[in-house]
């Protein structure tokens, strides 16, 4: 039997669901015998592959390079994970959308805030552009499995993993698996 090609992407969030998903624990090494890392910030990887079978998206879209990121992912993946609040809803991510554009936020943080010399970063190539506003994964493309939490615990990790593993839909039922926050 082929090998599942496996992946995990952090987006616009904090990196606090791939700690969750090291927080699986021994039952990396069960998961590690049924599939490939075929891309992860774990992983030294630079372009995202082809024919994906499971990726856990962590993360909202919150800048150009994201947004051209996941239609790459939804693309060349068969189930799309939206994996932890901010991929979910947008969450912390876009506390920023009150202020209308990205614009007001930039100036705060690196006009008004700055100690000297303030200065937006803005150097192509290194910097992607911020949208005007964050946005969860579903609003850009479609997602398969949602996975709430923040970050979702690796019990609620696992519980949608091992059906995934065996071809079937989780079933995430109940407070303790669909609980945000």
């Amino acid at each position: 039997m082929a090998r599942l090609k496996f992946a995990t992407v952090w987006l616009g969030g904090c990196s606090g669901c791939h700690m969750s998903f090291l927080d699986l624990d021994e039952w990396l090494f069960d998961l590690a015998a049924q599939v490939d890392f075929v891309y992860s910030p774990f992983v030294d990887a630079k372009d995202y592959p082809e024919d994906v079978d499971i990726v856990l998206v962590e993360g909202a879209i919150a800048n150009s390079e994201h947004l051209d990121l996941i239609q790459k992912i939804r693309q060349r993946s068969k189930i799309l994970v939206s994996f932890g609040d901010c991929a979910v809803t947008g969450n912390v991510t876009a506390l920023r959308n009150p202020f209308g554009s990205a614009e007001p936020v930039l100036q705060r943080c690196y006009i008004e805030a700055a100690d000297i010399r303030g200065q937006i970063p803005q150097e192509l190539g290194i910097v992607p552009p911020l949208l005007d506003k964050v946005v969860p994964v579903h609003s850009v493309v479609s997602v398969d499995v949602y996975l709430p939490g923040c970050p979702p615990d690796a019990n609620r990790i696992r519980a949608a993993l091992e059906p995934l593993l065996r071809g079937e839909k989780p079933q995430l039922e109940g407070r303790e698996f669909l609980k945000f926050g």
